[in-house]
């Protein structure tokens, strides 16, 4: 089967238990955030190459200021409108101290070169033929590395776009960490791979440490969550009536669309099933009101940073510290 005639839908090998990371005892749990630091453009629009501005990177500092004050290193993970724009770079350039890092955010439809078409499925950079993804991904991390001085050794797909040569491509050009798997989440309606029997636990791929986004079920029958989540979406308004009555909710660790009461939730459950590590993220247009659904105006922005505060104080709580990208990777071995 050539690549070209995938079907939709790509879905990554399962880890073995083998597979698995076994994190040294001293480790402890510990949670990192990663910020997809991205331009700005409209959600509900189709996308469009001409969307470049990035003009909600000017509140990163600021916001870079209030993690480091709570000694929360940034994996800052960017993509090429942001790493070819000299003002951006000069933003961020100081910004990469005390465990923040720059890591690599590919998004195809800016990304050049741009020889596939503009569709709903090669928004997803998998899809892609390997040499045409090769050269997104080259393109990229020549771009970062011109901007910050050091090649990226972390990298999240955009839309979680990977696909069957992402992790060989990825190897071949030195990263060691990836991040595009979000378990519970199958976008093959789409075009895009299917994540949704996956769990939290990181594991290898090869020389690659996978880091799944933290994706957490709450509710009396979270035990069986991932076959009844699944189940649920065949049935019309299903997946809602088992979040009314309490059955099943699908949590992913982000203040983006996800009230305080069910992110505290999730993180007692992820630490109680032994999650090692939480993998927390958010986008950097939610820093600034208008660019995203989860920040529309000022009063949305004071709701995302009283949810940071009531998250990482209930982190602290249960004693999960705060981790950059070299920490995790040393310590994985």
């Amino acid at each position: 089967m050539t690549r070209e005639s995938l079907p939709a839908g790509f879905r990554p090998r399962q880890p073995a238990p083998a597979d698995l990371i076994a994190w040294p005892a001293d480790f402890g749990t510990r949670f990192v955030v990663f910020v997809d630091v991205e331009e700005e453009f409209d959600w509900a629009r189709p996308l469009s190459r001409d969307n470049r501005s990035v003009e909600a990177v000017a509140a990163l500092p600021g916001a870079h200021a209030r993690f480091a004050a709570a000694g929360v290193p940034l994996a800052l993970m960017i993509d090429d409108p942001v790493a070819t724009d000299a003002r951006a770079i000069d933003l961020i350039a100081p910004l990469l101290t005390g465990g923040s890092v720059a890591g690599a955010q590919l998004h195809p439809w800016v990304t050049p070169p741009f020889d596939e078409e503009l569709s709903p499925r090669n928004s997803f950079v998998g899809n892609l033929p390997r040499d045409q993804e090769a050269a997104k991904i080259d393109a990229l991390t020549d771009a970062i590395a011109a901007a910050f001085g050091t090649r990226p050794t972390a990298y999240r797909a955009g839309r979680y776009g990977i696909g069957p040569a992402t992790f060989e491509l990825l190897a071949e050009r030195g990263y060691r960490l990836d991040s595009s798997m979000r378990p519970g989440f199958d976008y093959a309606h789409e075009g895009g791979p299917d994540f949704s029997a996956f769990g939290n636990h990181a594991f290898r791929i090869g020389s690659l440490i996978e880091l799944p986004s933290t994706t957490v079920f709450t509710g009396l029958a979270r035990g069986v969550g991932k076959g009844l989540y699944r189940a649920a979406g065949r049935v019309p308004k299903g997946r809602g009536l088992l979040a009314r009555t309490g059955l099943l909710q699908r949590i992913p660790l982000t203040p983006e669309g996800i009230p305080i009461a069910e992110a505290l939730e999730a993180i007692r459950v992820a630490v109680g099933e032994g999650v090692r590590v939480l993998n927390f993220a958010f986008h950097s247009p939610s820093l600034t009101p208008g660019h995203t659904p989860y920040v529309r105006d000022d009063g949305d922005l004071a709701t995302f940073w009283a949810w940071w505060d009531r998250v990482l104080a209930e982190l602290d709580r249960l004693g999960v510290r705060p981790c950059g990208l070299a920490e995790l990777i040393d310590a994985a071995g």
